[in-house]
């Protein structure tokens, strides 16, 4: 015993949809409860409004569950009795049941139709409007072409108004538009970053032109001398990161169709990102190109790189190799333990820097005159620029001469020295001396002096202080051999030939040049590092027997900067233990509009005291490995 429920509704067309289920019981309810087996959604209908059941002979009886009733063949009844063999109609609200027997005559099949409805309460769109102001409001097509048409209005046609209305203010860098409400500002996508705050009111500053994008000439209005280009060709710069793949190259030729080419300034400048500063260069930016460029740009001479902690070349210092008209010559090289500097000094720093030869004695005897009490100290001689970011030349006056005295005559308590850095000045000086003066002169010709009895000695010591009068000049060219020979002034720190001029007595001092800046292609900071010891980056500093010896320290090995600069992403905790791990992406060192001064890095980021502060490590980022 079980029914054939035969729901039947009508497309736009005409065309009937049947959905037909089965229900093998031997009773089910009708209504308007989506849990009657004819679920009738018609307000007209009860809840549970009838209950069909199969009785003797085959024959189906439909009973009313309340007093409301239903009908049959057209008439109203509460109860009634239908042989599906014969058929018969029954009405609930605006529903229709047709009551019949399936092919194989075992079923009752029940076909349910809505009809024309004869009240609203029949209609089964009208549930949710019984209760809404749906039928108040105009249709989804009107109000869908109305808010289109408002958009337009309001976001186009006002806005371009607007941009139009301020449209010669582009031609002027330093014209600003009026305070207040500006409709092309609605197309604005957030606020400017702080350091572009100043034009948030002043689209025309960046948007030249309507409808097409802001172009590096626009960026160049204003910054003329910090925008320097990483290279001249820019289609070596596009080269060198590649052919884009897939819907990359999909993407890049749309935006060079709508005048985006690649390689634009906003393409690493992004704005309308929020009002805070602008983030730094990321890391993954510098490596699209630098890994793997030698693979995309076979004739480089830039190595590859990707993160300082585990995929960067060796340094390369550019080291003095001579001189030019007074003017140093450099070379990049790759550097090296036992790299050598020719400066054209004597000076050994492990000799200045021991604490048990004479120069620490010395230091001992002056206390208070040098920065430690037992030997001689970096800041001795090291003082460092307004900066802080290197060191000035060290000054033969300020730092040497404490010690390197070059006095050569003394009038009472004050001493005559020798012109530093002037052979032809030492020269003439003490020509000009030995001409001037006269030796001591004997105490037994003075009249009070005792002396040997009789005329005969008198004589004698006159004509000999007679003689060395008439000779004391000659002694200028002996004093002067002294000065620039082994042991003198001037030998003992510079390099002492015989290839001068007849102004410098046939000597010649080898030209002197103190490099300031090894690292030319990279920034790097003493003020940073001003809480670690001198020693600890130079470590050959209180060894070296050599003043051509290279004291900066390379990347790798003892006082490398690997030992505590770890790389952009921290890679390198992964395979070694750092004690403290500073993140070190190449922003730090290198500038994209690189210049002779420091790379950009956010405000928060900066030196705010002295010490390493600059991009320290986060160290649930880069958690230390311990063993």
């Amino acid at each position: 015993m079980s029914f054939v429920v035969r729901q039947i509704a009508l497309k736009a067309s005409g065309e009937e949809i049947v959905r037909s289920a089965d229900y093998a019981m031997a009773e089910i309810t009708v209504g308007r409860n989506a849990a009657c087996a004819v679920h009738l959604p018609d307000l007209a209908v009860n809840p549970v409004h009838a209950r069909m059941a199969h009785g003797a002979g085959g024959a189906l009886t439909i009973f009313a569950t309340t007093d409301q009733p239903f009908g049959l063949n057209g008439r109203s009844t509460r109860q009634a009795e239908i042989d599906p063999a014969i058929g018969g109609e029954l009405a609930f609200g605006g529903h229709r049941i047709a009551v019949s027997l399936d092919e194989d005559g075992t079923r009752a099949v029940l076909t349910v139709r809505r009809v024309e409805a004869v009240s609203d309460s029949a209609e089964e769109r009208d549930v949710g409007a019984a209760y809404s102001l749906k039928g108040l409001l105009p249709g989804k097509r009107i109000s869908a072409w109305g808010f289109a048409l408002f958009v337009l209005f309001a976001f186009l046609a006002v806005p371009l108004y607007s941009f139009a209305t301020y449209q010669p203010l582009a031609a002027d860098k330093d014209a600003r538009r009026p305070d207040g409400f500006h409709a092309d500002s609605t197309w604005s996508s957030g606020p400017l970053s702080i350091s572009h705050k100043a034009l948030n009111e002043d689209c025309q500053a960046c948007h030249t032109q309507a409808f097409v994008a802001v172009t590096d000439n626009a960026c160049l209005t204003c910054h003329t001398k910090d925008a320097h280009d990483h290279i001249s060709d820019k289609a070596r710069l596009l080269q060198s990161r590649g052919a884009p793949e897939g819907m990359a190259a999909v993407q890049r030729a749309v935006a060079s169709a709508f005048n985006r080419p690649a390689g634009r300034c906003v393409d690493c400048h992004t704005e309308h990102e929020g009002a805070g500063a602008m983030p730094a260069t990321q890391q993954q930016f510098c490596a699209d190109c630098h890994d793997g460029m030698k693979g995309r740009l076979p004739d480089t001479k830039i190595a590859d790189a990707a993160d300082f902690g585990t995929a960067h070349p060796q340094f390369r210092p550019a080291l003095i190799r001579g001189m030019e008209q007074g003017k140093p010559l450099f070379q990049r090289v790759a550097w090296s333990a036992g790299l050598q500097e020719n400066n054209g000094l004597k000076f050994t720093h492990g000799q200045h820097m021991s604490k048990t030869n004479g120069i620490a004695q010395m230091v001992r005897r002056m206390p208070g005159q040098f920065a430690a009490k037992d030997a001689l100290n970096c800041a001795d001689c090291h003082q460092a620029d307004s900066a802080g970011a290197r060191f000035q030349p060290v000054d033969m006056e300020q730092s040497c001469q404490a010690c390197h005295s070059l006095s050569f005559d003394q009038i009472g308590g004050t001493f005559r020295t020798l012109r530093h850095g002037e052979p032809e000045q030492v020269v003439a000086d003490l020509r000009a001396f030995y001409r001037s003066t006269a030796p001591a002169r004997p105490a037994n010709l003075s009249g009070m002096a005792r002396r040997v009895p009789g005329d005969a000695a008198q004589q004698s010591t006159a004509a000999d202080y007679a003689r060395a009068v008439r000779f004391y000049p000659g002694g200028a060219d002996q004093a002067i051999a002294q000065v620039f020979s082994k042991g003198g002034m001037c030998n003992d720190c510079h390099v002492v030939t015989r290839g001068g001029t007849a102004q410098t007595a046939g000597f010649a001092i080898a030209p002197v040049a103190q490099n300031d800046r090894y690292f030319r292609k990279g920034w790097f900071d003493h003020k940073a590092h001003v809480q670690s010891d001198c020693v600890e980056c130079h470590t050959g500093a209180t060894t070296s027997a050599r003043a051509t010896d290279l004291l900066i320290p390379g990347i790798e090995g003892k006082g490398g900067c690997r030992t505590c600069h770890v790389g952009g992403d921290g890679a390198k905790l992964a395979s070694i233990s750092v004690k403290d791990p500073v993140d070190s992406s190449c922003a730090m060192c290198h500038s994209y509009h690189m210049d002779a001064g420091a790379p950009w890095v956010p405000k928060n980021d900066r030196n705010k005291s002295d010490g390493q502060s600059v991009a320290m490590a986060n160290r649930p980022h880069f958690p230390v490995k311990r063993h």
